[in-house]
């Protein structure tokens, strides 16, 4: 129900900022960013769920909590960034929207290095 609700908020902020759109185009900008913010929080309450559930999983599971949080964040670098760049494509800046999307392209795959070499360090010693 959830959903329902975020929605609502999103539909109505842009029919509210279409009105304001002609006469006072500040305020329509200003109105959807707004929204945008309200909905962020929407999804880091969301988040906090699901990090709940994932430190349970990784309790029955015999797995190093360094890999847990490095995907956790790797999880947070792209909703931000996804945030930052529509934020940013809505106000006509795309081409600071495209590139904050390479900056955590780059972020997350700094982030998953440790990762991947100690994945190829596991299947060598299979080998």
């Amino acid at each position: 129900m959830d959903i329902l609700k975020t929605a609502s908020v999103g539909i109505g902020a842009v029919l509210l900022a279409l009105i304001f759109r002609n006469q006072r185009p500040e305020y329509a900008t200003l109105i959807n960013l707004a929204c945008c913010v309200v909905i962020f929080f929407c999804i880091i309450w969301k988040m906090k769920e699901v990090l709940s559930y994932i430190t349970r999983l990784s309790s029955y599971i015999q797995i190093d909590d360094t890999y847990i949080m490095s995907i956790m964040k790797m999880i947070g670098i792209t909703y931000i960034s996804e945030f930052a760049s529509n934020i940013c494509k809505d106000a006509g800046y795309s081409s600071v929207a495209g590139q904050i999307q390479v900056f955590a392209k780059l972020s997350v795959l700094a982030l998953s290095m440790p990762v991947l070499l100690t994945f190829l360090s596991t299947v060598g010693e299979f080998l």
